[in-house]
């Protein structure tokens, strides 16, 4: 097996290969790294090959350059590992890892630190025994460590069977009150999906984050058509928005918001199954709610109680982990007493 830096060339069969593993994820597509770029990150993409040339595993890093001689490489839903590979795939990739955080400070950023711990997030079930004793849990995790699964294998009667009664009736009200829902890739969207957004969030006193972060994810997912927003409008008026993304078999609800108005009409009731079915019709096979917590202190428990109206799975993966490169801490620390 050896370790190489991916080409453009290779965006196809890095894009297949996450979509078709269980545990891959739009977080480690090309096309959302170019947008972490523009968001300001360093990308570094590298490919594990078989001896026949076959891609068979790698990773995306992440890096945003701070002021800070304590910098962290991140790599979200990662690594992508083909089963039987992933010992020596993550000692290849933990090597490029530390030669990445001595020298990222020379690759025009604009500080002197370079980065002191690598932190991974596989979407996994279970701790790997391929992630040793030297990765310990991180206090923050890069995407949600539990969450809320639909199976949309399930046929649409089922579906609506397995809500449960209080959801079954909100989204027949809804119906019964004519709410309208519609989707759309237009950039014209944006401006009124954030209002509503925003609107949700100052309610309910949650940060997100600036206009412009939506303008550059929206573009450029709507571009490679792997995201679209949804509305629910009643009278003529947008009540709800959601923005969604596809990949691979999987279709995620990522951000939502909706105004305070006309609540008895249950609108994100009607956006939600009907983004379900449009979501089926595409091939998925799993609606992720994305952020789930039945604990009434977590900060995820607000919307939590809306999402398990649609019954569903809960889901519960491994969460980050971070391996520290110890001789890059002892620097850090050094420099940080000076």
């Amino acid at each position: 097996m050896i370790l190489k830096e991916l080409s453009t060339s290779d965006r196809l069969a890095w894009d297949e290969l996450t979509k078709s593993l269980d545990h891959g994820c739009f977080m480690q597509s090309w096309v959302w790294a170019d947008f972490r770029e523009l968001d300001g990150y360093q990308t570094f993409r590298y490919g594990l090959f078989n001896e026949i040339n076959q891609l068979i595993g790698g990773c995306i890093f992440y890096f945003y350059p701070q002021p800070s001689a304590a910098n962290i490489i991140f790599a979200p839903a990662a690594p992508i590992l083909w089963q039987g590979y992933e010992i020596e795939g993550m000692k290849l990739l933990l090597a490029e890892a530390e030669l990445l955080a001595k020298s990222i400070n020379q690759r025009g950023v604009n500080h002197t630190g370079g980065a002191i711990a690598l932190r991974i997030e596989p979407l996994l079930f279970a701790k790997p025994v391929w992630m040793g004793q030297d990765f310990r849990r991180s206090p923050a995790d890069l995407l949600p460590s539990e969450t809320l699964w639909i199976d949309l294998q399930q046929t649409e009667a089922e579906l609506l069977a397995n809500l449960h009664s209080k959801g079954r009736y909100n989204l027949r009200l809804s119906w019964r009150h004519g709410v309208e829902t519609s989707f759309t890739s237009d950039d014209k969207a944006i401006p009124f999906f954030y209002d509503l957004l925003y609107a949700t969030a100052e309610r309910q006193s949650f940060l997100i984050e600036p206009y412009g972060f939506f303008i550059k994810l929206c573009q450029i997912l709507f571009r490679k058509g792997i995201a679209e927003i949804g509305f629910a409008k009643y009278n003529g008026e947008n009540l709800a928005a959601i923005l969604l993304i596809y990949w691979g078999d999987r279709c995620t609800y990522l951000y939502g918001g909706r105004s305070d108005r006309d609540r008895q009409v249950m609108p994100t009731y009607a956006l939600h199954w009907e983004a379900m079915q449009r979501a089926k019709q595409r091939g998925c096979k799993i609606y992720d709610f994305y952020g789930y917590s039945d604990d009434p202190n977590h900060s995820y428990y607000k919307f939590s109680r809306f999402k398990r109206q649609f019954g569903g799975k809960v889901i519960k993966t491994i969460g980050a982990h971070d391996y520290f490169f110890y001789d890059r801490l002892v620097d850090t620390i050094i420099r940080l007493l000076q």
